[in-house]
């Protein structure tokens, strides 16, 4: 599976039970990347997408297979980080308050950045679009 988060400077996912942020030009840049195949999120993320865009479940990331695409906002990633074949990280680049956290730190794991590119957001004039691969 591939997951894709998004993180502020501090590895950031979410702040009293809600996500930090959204912009809709992540939303779309990660359906461009998913390019058809199946994009799995929690049913809490389905307002983001396109109705029929994702399929979504509360076991999305058991249930997710080998080069399907998981869209993480509130999930620990290390029981399934067996099954991550690359991880990509959409940075806010700035920081908000938060009280979830991404568990799994791929530049201190040993997990290589392979690509880096930015763009500009609606509600952020800068995102930067990070993979890693183990």
């Amino acid at each position: 599976m591939i997951a894709a988060l998004c993180i502020d400077d501090n590895r950031g996912l979410r702040f009293n039970r809600r996500r930090q942020s959204r912009d809709r030009a992540v939303t779309a840049d990660l359906l461009q990347s998913a390019g058809g195949r199946t994009l799995w999120i929690a049913p809490g993320s389905a307002a983001l997408f396109p109705e029929g865009a994702v399929t979504a479940c509360e076991a999305f990331l058991e249930r997710a297979g080998e080069g399907e695409w998981c869209f993480v906002e509130d999930r620990p990633l290390a029981p399934v980080l067996h099954k991550i074949e690359a991880l990509v990280l959409y940075r806010w680049n700035r920081v908000y308050p938060a009280d979830t956290y991404l568990d799994v730190i791929p530049w201190e794991s040993g997990w290589r950045l392979t690509s880096r590119e930015e763009f500009s957001g609606r509600s952020h004039k800068l995102i930067t679009k990070e993979v890693y691969l183990p």
